[in-house]
């Protein structure tokens, strides 16, 4: 049996820390005897200057065609700073997630011993996190209705939700809760919307079929200085789309770097995998870019898309000695640090001596 996986580079960095994440899959691959085999197709910017569209019809029928998906990232300058754009390479992102019904982001967020001191909060207050967050990515702000005036003096935007958006979603945080601590947090805003209102309200009734998971209710403000201050309180975070993107990557510097953080985007059909780091262009062709996110980003995908779990382990802990062994790109020490390609060497060959 071939497992196919849809391999989507994309923008800046992507494509560097992409060919260090295959390079990992190449020797899991012959060291376990299943076969992955590859097919790359455009996503982002690259994609709107090659096919005039970020997501063009081409990427979705390999998307759909295959077991998983890779994802580099997406993001570049020149979208970025003309406001008047009318079609951006995020856009691809977005449609990408409706198109597919990647309805849960799963972003891990743990702290690893070697690298507390990359990180600007205090070693006794990030030591020992581990949790993981739940958001919610084909509803909310991002899809609703939204628009801007002719003469450009007001615009809008709407966040909308429906029961079975709540549900699916929230079902998946019941069961990982009930894998790890048995805790879950609900972050929202019920005390000024109404969305949020329905968030909680659903969530509640949904409680009830998992007596055993605890649940606690936070304002968003409220967490987003928890997890500052007291990280090591959570186990997992169920939340809404828009505040799930602000927690995470405010969640990112309990780690050190952004560029360690895994997630994948969970759908019925297929789900993607991706590092949360972004397209970083002004690290682009450098050779600085940190690969270990998209390398964890496979493991993720060989636990939750191909129930390789030993594996999934192998790499993991590669990337755990990696830093132990100080081998680490300069996001995460710049005195001593080892290029892109450096680093996926060490990784690969690390992976390849543990079987």
């Amino acid at each position: 049996m071939i497992n196919k996986i849809a391999v989507l580079p994309g923008d800046g960095i992507g494509p560097e820390v992409m060919f260090e994440a295959l390079k990992v899959l190449d020797i899991i691959s012959e060291k376990s005897n299943v076969n992955f085999s590859f097919t790359k197709s455009l996503v982002g910017s690259s994609a709107i200057d090659a096919e005039g569209h970020p997501f063009p019809d081409s990427t979705k029928k390999i998307c759909e065609d295959s077991d998983a998906i890779l994802f580099g990232a997406i993001g570049d300058p020149k979208y970025d700073n003309n406001p008047k754009a009318k079609i951006r390479p995020e856009d691809g992102l977005l449609e990408m997630r409706k198109f597919l019904g990647l309805y849960a982001n799963v972003r891990p967020v743990k702290t690893y011993d070697a690298l507390l001191e990359a990180s600007p909060l205090k070693k006794d207050i990030i030591s020992g996190t581990d949790f993981v967050v739940y958001r919610e990515l084909t509803g909310g702000i991002y899809f609703g209705d939204k628009g801007i005036s002719e003469d450009r003096k007001s615009a809008f935007d709407t966040c909308s939700y429906t029961s079975k958006e709540i549900e699916r979603i929230s079902h998946l945080a019941f069961k990982e809760a009930l894998k790890r601590k048995k805790k879950i947090t609900l972050v929202d805003k019920a005390n000024v919307l109404d969305t949020s209102r329905l968030w909680r309200e659903i969530v509640q009734e949904i409680s009830n079929k998992y007596p055993d998971v605890k649940v606690s209710y936070l304002f968003v403000d409220n967490a987003a200085m928890k997890i500052i201050t007291n990280p090591k309180d959570f186990d997992v975070i169920l939340t809404e789309n828009m505040f799930g993107d602000i927690i995470t990557d405010e969640a990112s510097v309990i780690t050190g770097s952004l560029g360690m953080l895994p997630s994948a985007s969970v759908g019925d059909k297929v789900s993607l995998f991706e590092p949360i780091h972004g397209s970083y262009p002004e690290a682009a062709g450098k050779g600085i870019a940190n690969p270990m996110a998209m390398i964890l980003s496979t493991a993720l995908m060989l636990d939750l898309s191909f129930n390789m779990k030993k594996e999934s382990d192998i790499i993991i802990k590669s990337v755990e000695d990696a830093i132990k062994n100080e081998c680490v790109t300069q996001d995460i020490n710049n005195k001593n640090f080892y290029s892109t390609q450096e680093v996926g060497n060490w990784i690969s060959k690390r992976v390849k001596d543990q079987f």
